[in-house]
């Protein structure tokens, strides 16, 4: 790459960016250094688009399709614009050439630089919003694992790739935590995902507590509906125990910065069981103030 062209933030930039805000986990908070915040916040802007591309939750007008060298008339095909992104993201490694054309891919370039990244991470997070598109039902909780390796795990690896922290023992530690913090995401969306047609409940876990797929559209859950829900946040719960670890093997702010996550992670396994585990009518979200409460138990 000869060069990285002037980054101009347009308004489907911005609105992807902002969305850090609802996170269940602080994305790049005030403390941190600020190169690792922008670097932090061109990971996300990274993951997030790509996830908008695969949920179908783009900005209107085709803007983004339009950045990336498409008829704005494609912006729903989702698999062309994953195809797409994907073009993009390799002009992002490429040694020749102009960089790439999306903005957020050309925020992406001076981190991809300064911290030596790797394509990997980036490629698992595009090839599991093409299985969102193929698959939509797990059949077992290993396969629902399996999942997470692309969607959830490769954001840990590049925190840790930005700040210079990864070794074997974190990346497995991250894994598990990355892993449990999308698994609770598909807890609380559970209406949500079923309203896009997916579920990531795994089929026996709800063959054993006896939930069926009408029973997961209801306003709000049965007892066997909580109970499996229950089921899957221990789950979770066990995956974030890797957390305490992980946080106690760096020090500072970085410190900080993983147990905000973990935090997060349980703040919301909380949000989940106060609502008595039944998350169909909506998403039982954390307070910032029990946010802190988890981050700081953690750290103890």
């Amino acid at each position: 790459m000869t060069g990285t062209r002037q980054v101009r933030t347009g308004a489907p930039t911005r609105s992807t960016l902002d969305k850090a805000a609802d996170e269940n986990f602080p994305v790049a908070p005030f403390f941190l250094p600020r190169a690792w915040r922008d670097d932090l916040m061109a990971v996300y802007g990274y993951a997030r688009l790509v996830d908008d591309i695969g949920d179908g939750d783009l900005a209107p007008g085709g803007a983004d399709a339009r950045l990336l060298g498409l008829d704005p008339a494609l912006a729903d095909d989702r698999l062309v614009m994953l195809d797409a992104f994907e073009a993009d993201l390799r002009r992002v490694f490429a040694a020749t050439g102009d960089g790439p054309r999306h903005p957020l891919l050309r925020a992406l370039v001076p981190t991809v630089r300064r911290r030596s990244l790797t394509p990997e991470p980036f490629l698992g997070l595009i090839e599991a919003n093409r299985q969102d598109q193929l698959v939509r039902r797990y059949k077992t909780y290993d396969e629902l694992l399996a999942y997470c390796e692309l969607s959830a795990n490769p954001v840990g690896r590049l925190v840790l790739g930005i700040t210079g922290t990864a070794s074997p023992e974190r990346i497995r530690r991250s894994d598990a935590v990355c892993t449990a913090l999308q698994i609770v995401e598909h807890l609380q969306d559970v209406a949500e995902d079923l309203g896009r047609d997916r579920i990531y409940l795994p089929a026996d876990s709800m063959a054993r507590f006896h939930v069926d797929e009408t029973d997961l559209a209801a306003p709000s859950a049965n007892a066997s509906v909580r109970s499996l829900i229950a089921y899957e946040a221990e789950r979770a719960g066990l995956l974030l125990d890797d957390g305490k670890a992980l946080v106690a093997s760096v020090d500072g702010r970085l410190k900080l910065l993983l147990a905000g996550f973990v935090g997060g992670g349980r703040a919301a396994l909380t949000a989940i069981a106060a609502a008595g585990y039944d998350v169909l009518p909506g998403p039982p979200k954390p307070t910032k103030l029990s946010l802190l409460r988890a981050a700081g138990a953690v750290l103890r």
